[in-house]
C-alpha cells in the first residue's frame, strides 16, 4: 500500500481567532464580539472567524484518510505561531507536503511524520528557519505551520492505523515505546464565558475535571480577585448537588494572567499566597489547579515567576497546583518547565507543538517527575482533531484531555468521550498483542 495523492480544502473550526493582547489590555465586549482595533500582526479583528484545513491521504486501496489542520483561538500570542490561514497554506499542502509524501509506505508512520516536520513551506531548495513571528503566510524557506504539521501528522497516524489495521493509539505507542492506558484518561471540559451554566452541565454528567472558567480580564477575576473566590465556592456548592454520588471531582481555572497583573512580583510573599489560600478554602474539599497564574513576558521570565510562586505555595502549606500554559508552547518548552519543577501540571498545547508525535512526546517527558502532563489544545479545533488527541491521551496515558472543539460543552465532551471509550474497547476486544506491523488487528 502506497500514498496516492494528499488534498487540502479551506474549512471552518470549532471557535474563533482572538486577539489575545487586545483583549488584556481591554478591548471592550460587544456582545459575543470584541470593539475596538487589533494589536496582534495578522488580525483585522480582535474576534474573527476560525479556520482549519481538512486535509486527506488517498491511499491506494481506494480509502482516505483524515486531519484538520487547526491553530489555537490565541494565535500569535506568547511566543506561538502566527494567525492560520487556511488558504494561504492549501497549496503548501497539495504542493510541497504532497511531492514529499506521495508514494509513502503510509505503515511508516514515525519516518513521515518526521520528514514533514523538516519540510520548508516552499519548494526552493532551502532549509526551514525557525519561523517568523510575523502574519502573512508562508514564506520560501520557513519552516511549516505548525497548524499544517499538527493536521498533516492526524492524517499519517490514520493512514498507518489503516494500513496496519490497528488503531492510532496502537501507531504512536509503537512509535514513542509506550504503555498506551487500558482505563479512561480524565477529561477536562472547558465552560467559555458560560462558566456557570456550562459548569452546571459538567456536573450533571460527572466530568472528572472541570470547568476552565476563562477569567482573561479583570472585570472577570475581580479588582481584588474576589470574583474568583466567590465562583469557586458556588461550583463547590453546586457540586454537591448536581454531582452523581460519589463524585469527586478536580477543579481547574484558567486565569491567563490577571493573578500576576493583579499582584505583581514577588510571586512567593504572603500577599500572594494568602490569596491561593483563599481560593484553596473555596473550593474546598475539591483540589483546586490553576492555570496562567501570571504572564511573565518570556520563557525563561516565565519559568522563573512560575517556580517561585510554587516554592511559595508548599512553603506556606497552601493546597494548589500551578498549570503552566503561556511561553510553554513547544517541546523544547515543556522539557524546560518540566527539568525546572515550574508547575505541577505542564499542558502540552496540541496545535502548537506541530505534529501530534511531537505532543505525545511531550506528554513522556513528565515521567518520572512530579510533574502531570495536561493533553490540551483549543476550543477552535475540529471533530477531527479532536479525535485524533484522544490516541495521543491514550497511548501515553496522559494525566486529562480537554474536551474540543467549541465552546459549548456538550459537543466537544462528547466527540473525545465516545472515540477514548470507542478506542479502549475496540483494543480490549482485540486480545494479545500482534506482530509489529498490525497483522490480525489486534492490540500492539
Amino acid at each position: 500500500m502506497q500514498i496516492e495523492a494528499v488534498r487540502a480544502v479551506p474549512g471552518v473550526s470549532g471557535f474563533y481567532f482572538d486577539d489575545q493582547r487586545a483583549i488584556k489590555t481591554g478591548a471592550p465586549e460587544d456582545g459575543f464580539t470584541y470593539g475596538g482595533q487589533p494589536v496582534t500582526e495578522g488580525f483585522d479583528a480582535v474576534r474573527q472567524a476560525g479556520e482549519a484545513l481538512l486535509v486527506e491521504l488517498e491511499l491506494s486501496d481506494g480509502s482516505v484518510v483524515r486531519g484538520d489542520c487547526a491553530a489555537v483561538q490565541y494565535s500569535g500570542a506568547g511566543g506561538r505561531d502566527p494567525l492560520f490561514r487556511a488558504e494561504e497554506y492549501a497549496p503548501v499542502v497539495e504542493g510541497p507536503v504532497a511531492d514529499a509524501l506521495r508514494g509513502r509506505d503510509p505503515r511508516a508512520f514515525a519516518d513521515n511524520v518526521s520528514l514533514v516536520e523538516l519540510l520548508p513551506s516552499a519548494n526552493d531548495g532551502s532549509e526551514p528557519d525557525a519561523g517568523s513571528e510575523e502574519g502573512g503566510g508562508p514564506r520560501a524557506g520557513q519552516a511549516l505551520h505548525t497548524a499544517v504539521r499538527y493536521g498533516v501528522s492526524q492524517a499519517l497516524a490514520a493512514a498507518a492505523a489503516r494500513a496496519r489495521r490497528v488503531t492510532p493509539t496502537d501507531v504512536l505507542a509503537d512509535a514513542l515505546g509506550t504503555t498506551p492506558a487500558t482505563e479512561p484518561v480524565p477529561i477536562f471540559g472547558q465552560s467559555g464565558d458560560a462558566r456557570r451554566r456550562n459548569a452546571e452541565k459538567m456536573l450533571v454528567k460527572g466530568v472528572p475535571v472541570l470547568p476552565h472558567g476563562l477569567f482573561n480580564s479583570e472585570a472577570k477575576l475581580g479588582s481584588d480577585g474576589e470574583r474568583l473566590v466567590e465562583y469557586l465556592a458556588w461550583l463547590g456548592e453546586r457540586a454537591g448537588e448536581l454531582g452523581p454520588d460519589g463524585y469527586r471531582p478536580r477543579f481547574h481555572v484558567d486565569v491567563y494572567g490577571t493573578i500576576g497583573a493583579l499582584f505583581g512580583p514577588p510571586y512567593d510573599r504572603a500577599e500572594v499566597t494568602d490569596y491561593f489560600a483563599d481560593l484553596a478554602a473555596a473550593a474546598d474539599p475539591y483540589p483546586l489547579q490553576v492555570e496562567g497564574p501570571m504572564d511573565a513576558g518570556g520563557r525563561a521570565e516565565q519559568i522563573a515567576a512560575m517556580a517561585e510562586l510554587r516554592d511559595g505555595l508548599a512553603d506556606a502549606g497552601v493546597p494548589v497546583d500551578i498549570v503552566a500554559d503561556e511561553w510553554c508552547n513547544t517541546f523544547d518548552d515543556v522539557r524546560a518547565f518540566v527539568d525546572a519543577g515550574a508547575a505541577d501540571v505542564v499542558q502540552v498545547k496540541t496545535p502548537d507543538l506541530g505534529g501530534i508525535q511531537r505532543s505525545a512526546r511531550a506528554v513522556t517527558e513528565c515521567e518520572g517527575t512530579d510533574t502531570r502532563a495536561y493533553l490540551g489544545g483549543t476550543c477552535n479545533e475540529t471533530a477531527v482533531s479532536a479525535r485524533a488527541c484522544v490516541h495521543v491521551a491514550l497511548a501515553t496515558d496522559a494525566a486529562q484531555l480537554l474536551a474540543k472543539p467549541g465552546m459549548g460543552f456538550d459537543e466537544g465532551y462528547m466527540v473525545v468521550t465516545n472515540e477514548m471509550r470507542r478506542t479502549l474497547a475496540r483494543r480490549e476486544r482485540a486480545g494479545p498483542e500482534v506482530a509489529a506491523d498490525g497483522s490480525g488487528g489486534g492490540r500492539r
